[in-house]
């Protein structure tokens, strides 16, 4: 698999391609310019909403349309055009919200530019931090609100994704395996400490075959680098599925090859052996 010519990379951001200072490194930047200069498409592939994941493919310089909200949402870079959009639903928001009250926690539903929280905390601190930095037009919208009913019905054809984020992992597991139970949900983690929800069927590996099927490029041409467990997904369904060095060890055990650690140069290090 290791002779083959790549097409594709898709490449996470937290603990992957950003470091621990959620920066991108310069060798980072330079492989991935090289790459692009050499005709190969790079994908943000992230768990993020979309315009955070735009504002950091626009530091990377690439063009490839972006994987957002862990394969919820795929749109063009350089125009509006969705390429794919997997809604959540109004019956399923209301059983995952069903399930955060039994815990006493908080949520956060995301659509693919705004954050709907009850509370200025973890993910929607965050994002209120980052705006300070971001353009105008670029900016993360965050409602605070604690009708969720309305949230949920005006909001039908939007959100895409719930985040819930908490210190108790024991709590976190405990949903975690509540909402798992439920058919029509995709439950994952891509940090310790929350709990990620999508419809049935939606991930970063289905997001990533969707885009290369755009490219008409083979799976098999198709490079996937990541750290957690929403990772996963794509890490299988890859050509080449890369684990960074400091990922998950699940990750690690499905992976074709490991590389360095986000704040070693991974990302760029693969770039270098496999593209150049």
């Amino acid at each position: 698999m290791f002779d083959l010519s790549y097409k594709l990379i898709c490449i996470d951001m937290d603990g992957t391609l950003l470091s621990t200072n959620h920066e991108i490194s310069k060798r980072n930047l330079e492989a991935i310019k090289k790459a692009t200069e050499k005709g190969v498409q790079v994908a943000v592939t992230t768990g993020r909403v979309f315009a955070s994941a735009y504002y950091y493919a626009d530091i990377i310089g690439v063009t490839t349309p972006i994987i957002a909200s862990n394969g919820a949402y795929i749109r063009e870079k350089l125009g509006d055009k969705i390429i794919y959009k997997g809604l959540l639903g109004l019956e399923n928001c209301q059983r995952i919200m069903e399930v955060i009250n039994k815990y006493n926690l908080y949520p956060h539903f995301n659509t693919y530019n705004t954050i709907y929280t009850e509370k200025l905390i973890y993910s929607s601190k965050y994002y209120s931090k980052a705006n300070e930095s971001l353009p105008e037009g670029r900016k993360i919208n965050i409602v605070i609100t604690s009708n969720w009913n309305n949230i949920f019905t005006e909001n039908e054809d939007e959100i895409l994704k719930c985040i819930i984020v908490d210190k108790d992992m024991e709590k976190l597991a405990e949903v975690k395996e509540e909402l798992k139970k439920i058919e029509e949900l995709e439950v994952v983690s891509s940090f310790k400490n929350n709990v990620e929800v999508m419809r049935k069927g939606i991930s970063k590996g289905r997001a990533v075959e969707i885009l290369a099927n755009y490219y008409n490029i083979d799976m098999k041409e198709v490079i996937c680098i990541g750290d957690s467990e929403n990772d996963l997904s794509m890490i299988k369904a890859a050509g080449l599925g890369v684990a960074m060095g400091n990922g998950d060890k699940l990750v690690k055990d499905v992976a074709d090859y490991i590389t360095d650690t986000n704040d070693e140069d991974g990302v760029g290090k693969v770039i270098e052996k496999f593209i150049f």
